[in-house]
């Protein structure tokens, strides 16, 4: 039976759950499980990033405008997503965990419940502020004309099922919250199939669907969310995993909102600060000329990818730290910890290398105009070698979602924020700074980020 200490006595644990693959959390080999309940995640970020390259190419069908006002609505799509799935979903799966992890396992359906209730209001947030604020936001980040037309008109859509989105993570992290992260990759599996067949369809009026133009892509979407937050709902009623939606446990506690919400809320303002640092260092990087600006973008988007890849070890962490936690075993869930994060040092910072020493392996995907890929390659040399700290830092904040405990990643990615802005401003603006200098303050600020953490989580451990 696993204890613990507190103020220097050793206390039994509470009761060690049954269930196999609970127990597997509890007592397997760490690296050989972490990876085994990776994986489900790691093949639905891959999915994930086909449907949205091929949803682009669809609306590229109509034409440039209709691409242009789409790409003004993504970054708010992603940034509901992030918030949902990884900010406040992390939240739920840690909470979910660590009842789990205790044997409470009524506390863990109330939970259910509790995080429901949550996702319908933020859903509702997002609906009302992007139905009221879009149109002004949109035309503030430059749409005119038609561009602007074709922006609201898919907005309008996707954020009127913008609860949809939140269920759907939120119940999924349930799932993921007993160990279970084969069911959520299922249903984006499924879920990709209907979309890329659907999505087409509504688009161009293939066959009995009519012309729908943008909106098609939109409600694509919005389908495809609702139909797999009904699949999700099934299970969970069904009573065939560890924990059951029953009316029975519905009965909402101010102290369980807190659970999720003392976790989930940093998360959520850690993605936007994460967001805002990329929206920031583009404002600052658009003074050196549009070549600048794409041959940045394209390899900022290297940079970027390496958040859903590392959300794939991520989202096991969160349940491997969390069952621990929840079940005494904080010796273990430290090796976890730390474990999980050499993991994802390793594999991001070996992205990093590759495109540092080989970075029109990248690029020349994207562009071939030889001003484009001198800004690119510059940005790629001085900052891939660095990735290995920005995925240090975003896994060990995933590992402290399933401690509970999210301060110093926030303060962490604060700093982060903090040193490529007000750095790279001042080199830019106050110093006549060229493109090298500016990247050489991005990768400090990746440094600092993932070096924060990591010191102050060893040195709590220690």
């Amino acid at each position: 039976m696993a204890t613990t200490e507190v103020a220097g006595r050793t206390i039994v644990a509470a009761r060690r759950p049954a269930g196999v693959l609970t127990q597997q959390l509890l007592d397997g080999p760490i690296v050989p499980t972490l990876l085994r309940l990776a994986a489900p995640n790691v093949v639905v970020i891959a999915v994930q990033a086909v449907v949205s390259a091929a949803e682009a190419m669809y609306v590229g069908w109509l034409g440039a405008e209709a691409l242009a006002g789409v790409a003004l609505v993504f970054p708010l799509i992603m940034l509901m997503q992030t918030m949902s799935a990884g900010g406040m979903g992390g939240g739920v799966a840690s909470a979910v965990a660590r009842a789990v992890g205790a044997g409470r396992r009524p506390e863990a359906e109330a939970l259910a419940w509790h995080a429901g209730v949550i996702a319908l209001v933020m859903g509702a947030v997002f609906t009302l502020g992007f139905l009221w604020g879009g149109p002004a936001l949109y035309a503030a980040m430059g749409g005119t004309g038609n561009v602007l037309t074709v922006a609201v008109a898919y907005s309008r859509i996707v954020f009127s099922g913008a609860i949809a989105f939140w269920l759907f993570n939120l119940l999924a992290a349930v799932v993921r919250g007993t160990g279970n992260m084969r069911l959520p990759a299922l249903v984006v599996l499924g879920g990709a199939v209907i979309t890329l067949t659907v999505s087409p369809a509504l688009i161009l009026g293939w066959g009995p669907f009519p012309r729908l133009g943008v909106a098609g892509a939109a409600w694509a979407m919005v389908a495809y969310y609702a139909l797999g937050t009904l699949v999700l709902l099934a299970h969970l009623a069904s009573g065939r995993g560890l924990v059951r939606l029953s009316l029975d446990r519905l009965r909402l506690r101010t102290r369980l909102f807190w659970d999720i919400l003392r976790v989930g809320a940093p998360g959520a303002l850690n993605t936007i600060q994460t967001n805002l640092t990329v929206v920031m260092l583009t404002g600052l990087v658009g003074p050196f000329g549009s070549l600048a600006l794409a041959g940045y973008g394209v390899g900022a988007r290297l940079e970027y990818l390496q958040i859903p890849l590392v959300f794939g070890l991520g989202s096991a962490l969160v349940t491997m730290v969390g069952t621990n936690i929840g079940a005494g075993q904080h010796a273990r869930a430290r090796r976890i910890m730390w474990s999980g994060a050499a993991v994802a040092t390793v594999l991001t910072g070996s992205i990093g290398l590759i495109a540092a020493l080989a970075p029109d392996l990248w690029l020349g995907l994207f562009s071939q105009d030889p001003d484009v890929l001198a800004a690119g390659r510059t940005y790629l040399r001085i900052v891939g070698p660095a990735y290995g700290f920005f995925g240090l830092g975003l896994s060990l904040y995933f590992a402290s979602q399933g401690l509970g405990r999210l301060g110093w990643p926030l303060i962490a990615g604060f700093a982060r924020l903090s040193v490529a802005t007000v750095g790279g401003w001042i080199v830019v603006h106050r110093f006549g700074g060229e493109l090298p200098g500016l990247f050489a303050i991005i990768t400090l600020a990746l440094v600092v980020f993932g070096t924060t953490v990591a010191v102050a989580l060893w040195r709590r451990s220690s």
